[in-house]
């Protein structure tokens, strides 16, 4: 438990330090060792590209176990503090997913606001209950997990009249809460990530979104850096490149080139 809280403590440094965390999102053990080995300090997990190598779709089609399971062989696999995707917590109680994630060897988590049985999002007030009685059961462990807040203001399925000024809502009762930072998840406008770092006043999460894909693209990593943004990550993005490429070599393996 000693390296869980020094784990811990670091994850929560590294987003206040002079550099916005960068976290690459990792689906397995391979990959996490390779992202260590490119230098990165933490690693986070993501639940979709986590579900589709179990051979399940996202959302929390995947069986919970399964997805602890991997978060666990992730964290064995890096010294480095890993923060785990657990999409909207499965219908753990809250003091279950503290035990599964300190069980795993994460150290931190996100947990997002959208109810997956489709009634949408869930009611600020409710999830601010839950995010505390999360933050209340990690102390109870003996653990500062670091909570990163999802609001889903701006998923488009959704459909909210004020994005921005519900994302500011959601973000402050789940700062209120107990939650460390917050991750307005497909917030892209430069004017809506300005206001949320400011208005919130705490670590904010973009998640970073190139050119060319079917969403607004965000300003690019110097750009949110520019911008104030204390944390970026990726989300499927690196689990899609590497199909891509796989891709690619494996076009190239049946039409007898030389994949190399």
């Amino acid at each position: 438990m000693v390296d869980a809280v020094e784990l811990a403590t670091t994850l929560r440094e590294l987003h206040h330090a002079d550099e916005p965390l960068l976290l690459p999102n990792v689906w397995d053990a391979a990959s996490a060792k390779a992202a260590e080995r490119a230098g990165f300090p933490a690693l986070a997990t993501t639940s979709m590209s986590v579900a589709l190598t179990l051979g399940y779709a996202d959302h929390e089609a995947a069986p919970a176990d399964e997805m602890f399971a991997a978060v666990g062989r992730i964290a064995r696999a890096v010294s480095v503090p890993v923060t785990a995707d657990i999409e909207a917590g499965y219908g753990l109680a809250p003091e279950e997913v503290v035990d599964r994630l300190l069980s795993a060897g994460a150290v931190g988590c996100n947990l997002e606001d959208t109810d997956h049985g489709g009634v949408g999002l869930v009611e600020p007030a409710k999830q601010a209950d839950r995010l505390a009685a999360v933050r209340a059961a990690a102390d109870a462990a003996g653990v500062p997990i670091v909570i990163n807040a999802r609001a889903d203001s701006f998923v488009p399925s959704h459909e909210v009249e004020d994005r921005l000024g519900d994302a500011l809502n959601r973000g402050r009762a789940y700062l209120d809460a107990g939650a460390d930072a917050v991750y307005p998840i497909f917030a892209a406008a430069e004017s809506d990530i300005s206001a949320l770092v400011t208005g919130l006043e705490a670590p904010v999460n973009i998640a970073y979104i190139p050119a060319g894909l079917p969403l607004p693209a965000t300003p690019g990593l110097a750009g949110l850096a520019n911008l104030g943004v204390r944390r970026v990550s990726f989300g499927g993005g690196l689990h899609a490149a590497t199909e891509q490429a796989l891709h690619r070599v494996l076009t190239a393996i049946r039409q007898g080139e030389n994949p190399y």
